[in-house]
């Protein structure tokens, strides 16, 4: 029987980056498809975008938090 892994801070921040970035591109084709069937869809495509726009602030903030601070 296999053990579940603990992840640390980072490990964990990794995989929900990981989560984030497949939401997004998800996020990007459910636009696309509904971009090509036209103006109907208008408020549906606004609301993907803003939820991407959303995904794309905490992936930049993981990122942020993942990525060292170098003092010059």
């Amino acid at each position: 029987m296999n053990s579940p892994v603990e992840l640390d801070h980072e490990g964990v921040l990794r995989v929900k980056l990981e989560v984030l970035r497949q939401k997004h591109r998800d996020l990007d084709e459910a636009i696309d498809a509904l971009q090509e069937k036209g103006a109907l869809q208008q408020l549906t495509i606004q609301r993907l975008k803003k939820e991407k726009l959303r995904l794309k602030d905490q992936i930049s903030r993981i990122e942020d938090e993942l990525t060292p601070d170098i003092i010059a």
